[in-house]
């Protein structure tokens, strides 16, 4: 199996600290500073698009190891189990994070976004300007999906 290595291209600057408080991200206004080895121009152009994905790696979160068994989502008993591939939380492998964000403003090296689910530290992998094209018109999802993210973006 290959091994990969990730160095990260920026870093997440917000009020969030605490990553076991996993609701109400949709209010939270974070700043993406880019690495300067990217220069002052490397955003530019992204100003044009009203959503970014940001990939990034759940770096703060403790890794659990064993991903063989189902497990509740988000250790709710209320929720089914589910594998590891079922879930979007940090319980992952790979520990990546991707979010697609409200776009509100760019100057030089830093992106503002509103609604990124990481809190202030976490490394930045990459990010990808949302293109209508690449976004799916018909997802379909469990109802308890719905039900249990119904807070998941609120403020």
């Amino acid at each position: 199996m290959q091994i990969f290595e990730v160095t990260p291209i920026g870093t997440v600057h917000n009020d969030r600290s605490d990553v076991q408080h996993t609701d109400h991200w949709g209010a939270v206004r974070s700043t993406i500073t880019v690495d300067e080895r990217f220069g002052e121009s490397c955003l530019q152009g992204l100003e044009g698009f009203s959503h970014v994905e940001v990939l990034f790696v759940f770096d703060q979160f403790p890794d659990s190891g064993d991903y063989r068994e189902p497990r509740p989502y988000r250790g709710r008993s209320d929720l089914p189990p589910v594998g590891v591939f079922a879930g979007r939380g940090p319980r992952r492998p790979n520990r990546i994070g991707v979010t697609c964000c409200a776009l509100e403003s760019v100057h030089g090296r830093n992106l503002t976004v509103v609604g990124l689910d990481a809190v202030s530290g976490t490394p930045v992998l990459d990010l990808k300007p949302t293109m209508a094209e690449f976004v799916p018109a018909n997802v379909t999802q469990p109802d308890w999906v719905s039900e249990m993210m119904s807070e998941y973006f609120q403020p």
